[in-house]
């Protein structure tokens, strides 16, 4: 069996990276609109109700890789984890795999008390 070089694994690497990036650009849209997508959302969860939509950019900067998140109308700040995952500043110690799940989990923690505005830097 022929030794793996350095410039066969690179290339290797490459064509699947290539390959990835192509098939996600033919993923159905209704894929994309998943309820488990990090997409938008609106529902009322234990009588809350969440929100998320992409970011307008205006304000201040957001880690949630170009989501808002929303409780009863006040922003919670979110932030996605390098391994995909996703936190809040409600529950940051408890990453949970989509912002909608954030939201739930921070509604979980506050146990009916309001969200506070976060000061934004």
């Amino acid at each position: 069996m022929p030794e793996l070089s350095r410039r066969s694994a690179l290339t290797a690497a490459a064509v699947l990276a290539t390959s990835a990036g192509t098939l996600s650009a033919i993923t159905p849209a209704s894929a994309a609109g998943h309820h488990d997508s990090p997409g938008t959302f609106d529902e009322v969860y234990k009588g809350r109700r969440i929100q998320g939509r992409p970011a307008d950019g205006s304000g201040h900067h957001h880690h949630g890789a170009g989501i808002a998140v929303f409780v009863d109308g006040v922003e919670l700040h979110v932030m996605r984890n390098a391994d995909g995952s996703w936190i809040s500043v409600v529950s940051h110690y408890d990453p949970v795999a989509t912002p909608r799940a954030a939201a739930r989990a921070a509604v979980d923690e506050l146990q009916g008390a309001p969200l506070l505005p976060f000061p934004a830097n």
